[in-house]
């Protein structure tokens, strides 16, 4: 959102104000205040012409403008009613040289998970992708993605969604998926380009739209504002981004792997044990009848214990 317009906000929600006042206080002219006016009402907004002023009575459900408005995190939203992935377009903005972009979509008719899986992406979801550009080494680029399904659970607390992190990239409730994330990444051998962290959110969308291994926020708790939950995500994750030693020990306290049996299919077999840490920068810890094994990627399957 430009940052003229967020300053129009500002200013409307504290009540009445004149076009004149705006103006001088903005150090812009009157019909450039009439025109940013006339942009946020085609964005959504709800602004009264009144005697005394503009007034902002209400604000957009969902949307890029919505999202930004109140954001205090260093997002530039890009958004879409229907895309078909926005993992794609984020990875489209991370070559043409942009950062800290956050392309947000109400529905994906292309989306895929890990080892390209197909994601239901319904009308009234949350699907996220924000570009970084962090001055780290690939080997680092995990932390990325524990860092993400620490907010994205941080942020359900605040709506009443109790929810834990299935290792490497599943936030559950109950055992059945509430959010998927996928982490993709473009880098050198000594440095990252850009990561972009794609997180999917079944949120205010009926459970029969999901797999039946899946779950939405609708169906815990009820539909929640969309544009709240997405700026208190991004919020989360920018501190966590710019304090990585962080990351580890919040993702543990909200972890449902740890201390259980677990099953890890990697590229070079199988491994079973129980998991009992994860290292940065995300390398699960599994003690198995051999001592401990280090998966560093690999899909994880919560075992009965024995």
């Amino acid at each position: 959102m430009q940052d003229t317009r967020r300053r129009i906000l500002d200013s409307l929600a504290d009540g009445p104000v004149s076009g004149p006042a705006m103006a001088d206080e903005l150090g812009i002219s009157r019909a450039a205040v009439w025109k940013h006016v006339e942009a946020l009402r085609e964005a959504g907004f709800e602004i009264e012409s009144r005697g005394d002023g503009y007034l902002l009575v209400g604000v957009p459900e969902f949307g890029g403008a919505a999202v930004e408005y109140g954001l205090d995190a260093p997002f530039e939203i890009e958004y879409h009613d229907s895309i078909g992935s926005t993992n794609d377009r984020a990875r489209e903005l991370a070559d043409a040289g942009e950062a800290d972009i956050a392309v947000l979509a109400d529905e994906q008719s292309g989306a895929r998970g890990r080892l390209d899986r197909a994601w239901s992406s319904p009308s009234g979801g949350i699907w996220l992708s924000p570009v970084c550009r962090p001055d780290v080494p690939p080997a680092h680029a995990p932390i990325y993605t524990l860092a993400a399904a620490v907010a994205t659970t941080e942020a359900l607390s605040t709506v009443g969604v109790d929810a834990g992190i299935k290792w490497p990239n599943d936030v559950l409730v109950d055992g059945r998926k509430l959010v998927g994330i996928l982490t993709e990444m473009e880098g050198e051998a000594d440095r990252v380009s850009w990561i972009v962290v794609g997180i999917g959110i079944n949120a205010n969308v009926d459970a029969e739209t999901v797999p039946e291994t899946a779950t939405t926020i609708r169906e815990q708790v009820g539909d929640v504002n969309r544009a709240a939950l997405t700026r208190t995500l991004l919020e989360r994750f920018d501190g966590l981004r710019s304090d990585p030693e962080s990351v580890l020990p919040a993702w543990r306290a909200a972890s449902v792997t740890l201390d259980r049996r677990v099953r890890v299919e990697t590229g070079s077999g199988e491994i079973v044990g129980r998991a009992v840490d994860v290292e940065f920068p995300g390398t699960l810890v599994v003690e198995t009848e051999r001592g401990k094994e280090r998966v560093s990627a690999g899909d994880c399957e919560h075992l009965r214990p024995t």
